[in-house]
């Protein structure tokens, strides 16, 4: 059981890295910097991994309907942000702050992210449920 964690977690780690990477990366077309430099920290390694913890509560939602999912998951992972974000924030280390964004809530999070992660914790659902034997 502590090995299947570990490897969940790691998994959701590198996963969630990758879309920051991947997310950042893309965003620099928006300032027409070709060089498509995608960036991430290393705090974001356990917040990503921490993911792994909700592998029952995917398991669990996945006969619901999609919309209604990911609508959770959003809301999950808006609250996992907000919270990392506040602690880190205390530390003055939080690689993050959506202070001069429209539509964010104390510098922490960004509303506008709502179709974004949505569709992260889809991938993340995939990602652990993936050969996960539900009854149909």
């Amino acid at each position: 059981m502590m090995k299947t964690f570990a490897k969940n977690f790691f998994k959701c780690g590198l996963f969630g890295w990758s879309l920051e990477i991947l997310f950042t990366a893309l965003g620099s077309l928006q300032k027409r910097d070709m060089r498509l430099m995608g960036i991430t920290s290393l705090w974001m390694f356990p917040i990503y991994g921490s993911l792994s913890l909700l592998t029952p509560i995917f398991r669990a939602l996945k006969k619901l309907p999609l919309f209604f999912r990911g609508s959770l998951y959003a809301l999950g992972i808006f609250t996992g942000e907000y919270l990392s974000g506040s602690l880190l924030d205390r530390q003055k280390i939080c690689p993050w702050d959506y202070g001069q964004c429209r539509w964010h809530i104390k510098g922490r999070v960004r509303l506008d992210y709502f179709p974004n992660w949505f569709i992260a914790g889809i991938l993340y659902e995939r990602l652990l449920t993936k050969g996960s034997h539900t009854r149909s």
